[in-house]
Order: structure tokens, then sequence, then C-alpha cells
């Protein structure tokens, strides 16, 4: 007798829901997901953001909706713990510490708020504000205060009759606190800076690669600037704009050897840059360029993943800010830094200059 062949069990089908690439993002809890879609549950009727930190929920349950209004008119309610309906916990974040920036400006330069100052105003605990602050800013608020009053003493040692009237103006206790660091945070002397530079010598050539031309320019620290475009004449103008009464000296033989490094670099950028830097920029900004310089040649990153790696994924916009104020072109490598999507964002000194030094770089 020969036994009748069993029908073989039907195969389960996977929710629909897992060929969605939405769900990714909300296994992931992905905050920069908000407010494009929400997802909502079944079984308890809820409907949340994507970064929702409720337990994650089976996908055979779950629906996913463009909008709230699709989702309440299904039935679903709003989550209490996300509250989709109104700000999100990174936007409620955000705000607060917007206000803290605002109010750190604001009692400058008298003085400014101690951390546990700013914590009982944010109604936060000192430690988890300092992390907030962070995130969103991307330096703590001793360093945010630190860079507006060199900014306060900036503007001021433009209109004060005297250079220490100006450093007491900006709300610093001594002249020698802030000699310690005026260096570091002007680039020159304060006499020096309150005279536009005057006085101020440094090196500058312009040499001719494939890209174009390329200005270096140098002080006693450093290489302070590379440049590239299309004209020496428009690099040498942005140069004096920059240092306005300094002396610039031209043609110094001593100097072809760095320019002919620099032009070397430009037209093989893999080889990196072993020459001083002058390197001069906000606490925030320096992080930045820090990390770009970590960016292995022939890699790309985003500006998202590079303000994730500073600790401050929130800081996308002042990410890429930093890498716009660039002034070392192809030494600190911000043609490193894509957009999400891979696309070449703005560059400095040209888009078809961005995409050749990648190109060189592969």
């Amino acid at each position: 007798m020969i036994p009748r062949a069993r029908r073989a069990a039907p195969t389960a089908r996977p929710p629909a829901v897992l060929e969605d690439p939405r769900w990714a993002a909300v296994r992931a809890r992905d905050a920069r997901a908000d407010g494009t879609f929400y997802y909502a549950v079944r079984t308890t009727g809820v409907y949340c953001r994507p970064s929702c930190g409720s337990r994650t929920p089976r996908p055979d349950n779950v629906a996913l909706y463009t909008t709230r209004e699709d989702a309440e008119r299904d039935g679903y309610r709003a989550c209490k713990r996300c509250t989709p309906a109104g700000p999100s916990a990174a936007e409620r974040q955000a705000a607060v510490v917007a206000e803290l920036c605002r109010w750190i400006e604001a009692t400058l330069p008298e003085r400014s708020p101690t951390l546990a100052e700013l914590a009982e105003r944010a109604g936060l605990s000192p430690h988890h504000l300092q992390r907030v602050f962070t995130a969103v800013v991307g330096v703590s608020p001793k360093a945010y205060a630190a860079a507006c009053r060199a900014r306060l003493v900036r503007e001021a040692l433009a209109r004060a009759p005297s250079v220490t009237e100006a450093i007491h103006e900006a709300g610093y206790g001594s002249s020698a606190r802030f000699y310690e660091a005026s260096t570091a945070r002007l680039g020159m002397t304060p006499s020096a800076y309150r005279a536009g530079g005057e006085h101020h010598a440094g090196r500058f050539a312009v040499g001719q690669s494939s890209l174009g031309a390329v200005l270096v320019a140098a002080t006693a620290r450093g290489v302070v600037a590379i440049s590239l475009g299309d004209e020496p004449e428009a690099l040498v103008h942005e140069l004096e704009r920059r240092f306005p009464q300094a002396t610039l000296v031209g043609d110094d033989p001593e100097f072809a050897r760095w320019v002919s490094e620099v032009v070397g670099l430009v037209e093989s950028p893999a080889r990196g840059v072993e020459l001083p830097l002058d390197i001069r920029g906000t606490a925030f900004q320096q992080r930045v360029w820090a990390a770009l310089t970590r960016i292995p040649s022939g890699q790309t990153t985003t500006y998202a993943a590079l303000a994730e790696s500073l600790g401050a994924p929130r800081a996308v916009r002042a990410v890429a800010q930093a890498c716009a104020r660039n002034t070392l072109a192809v030494a600190i490598p911000c043609h490193r830094v894509v957009r999400t999507d891979g696309a070449l964002a703005g560059y400095r000194w040209g888009i078809a200059r961005k995409h050749a030094l990648l190109e060189r770089e592969k």
C-alpha cells in the first residue's frame, strides 16, 4: 500500500512592516526620524514617535502612519511617554539649552553662572545638565561661557581706549589671567589684535597646482591659511582682509619649501601634512577640526556621524558650520565630510575641487 503524501504546512508570511525601512528606525529608537512618521501598536491602542523609549513591540502588532491624524482617525491615542502630539524630548532639551545660553550671555561680563546655578534654573541635576548641554551645543557650559567672554574681549579691543580697559570691560578679573591664554584666544597679543594685526609679521606665497592657485600663509607658530582658487590675486586680497594691518611678506625663498609641500599635498592628499599649523577657532570648532584629521584618507563620513563622534548628536548644523569655517584646506580634510545620502555638500573652495580631492584619495 502506497502511503499518502503529506501536505506541507503553509509557511507563515512575515509581517509586512519588516520590509518597511521605517521599522529599522523604530527598533533603533532613532530620534532623527521623529516627525517623519509614527507607529501604532494594536495591542495597546497607542501611537508613538520612532524614538519612544517604550518596549519595542512585536512587528505583527505594528501599524505605520505618516501623520498623527491618520493614527488618531483609526482610533489610536497618543503615547503619554513620548508625547507625539507635543515637542519631542530633543526639542524640549534644545529649548532649555537655548534659554541657558541666553542667560549665560546676559550675565556676562559681570560673572559666569556656575554649573549648579544653571542646573537649578533648568530643573536638572548638574551631571545631567552637563551631558545635555554638551550634546546640544557641542561644548560644556564652562567652555561656552569662555567663548562668549573671548568674543566680548575681541569686541572691546576694537573700541576701548586701552588694552587693559578692554580686558576689564570683558569681565576678566585680572590682566595676567587673560594674557595667559591671549595668544590661543586671539592668535596674537591683545595689542596686535587691537591694531588689526599691525606689526604682526607673516609670510605668504602663491603656488600653482592642477586644482588652480594655492595660497599658503604662516605666522611664527605655523601655517595659518591654505586657500584654493582660480585667481591668485583674489586669494591674496582675502588674506589681506583677514589680517588688515599685518606685515605680510611675500617671495620668501625659505618659505618656498613649505609652499611646495602644500602643493604636493593638494596633488596627493593621502600623504598627509607634516608642517606646523597655527589653528585658530572656538573650542567647538577646534574639536571638529581635530576629528576631521582622524578620518582616514580614502574614507568619508557624514556631518551627523561626525557630530555623534563628538558626543553632540544634535549639533549637526554647528559641525557643518565649523567645516565651512576651516581655513586650512586639505591639511584639515573637511573635504572628507559628505551628506547622509552620500552627495557632496558645500565646500569652501568649490564642489569640483572637493570631488577631485576625494577621487585622488581613492
